[in-house]
């Protein structure tokens, strides 16, 4: 599957929610893992402003990729960010959109605490 990388160097982001397990199936409950890992898989809702426009997207990282707190308002870096494209077809009906995901995401409160107290 393609895979786009996304630049936020110029973006503020910031945790819109708060990280929450993956439903793989919502019928049963199972939550999402990683393929390769087998790591639990996470999401996080994230307002993302950047040129004059402000989204909220939804990314998905691995339960290891948190680092910080993360509570609403949180001023956030997203590691290695990647975009991509999806298409399905469930009972004669097309559906397709942009999926995310990133490596970690990490609190910048700290980073900015550690760095006025230096």
């Amino acid at each position: 599957m393609r895979q786009i990388p996304v630049e936020t160097s110029g973006a503020t982001v910031m945790v819109a929610k708060a990280p929450q397990p993956k439903v793989r199936d919502r019928r049963t409950g199972e939550i999402a893992t990683d393929m390769e890992t087998g790591v639990k898989l996470m999401t996080v809702d994230v307002m993302f402003a950047a040129n004059d426009e402000v989204e909220i997207l939804s990314i998905t990282v691995p339960e290891t990729g948190f680092s910080g707190e993360l509570a609403m308002g949180t001023p956030v870096a997203l590691t290695g960010l990647v975009a991509r494209p999806w298409e399905n077809e469930f009972n004669g009906q097309k559906r397709h959109g942009i999926a995310f995901r990133a490596v970690a995401v990490t609190s910048l409160v700290d980073v900015d605490s550690a760095s006025k107290a230096a």
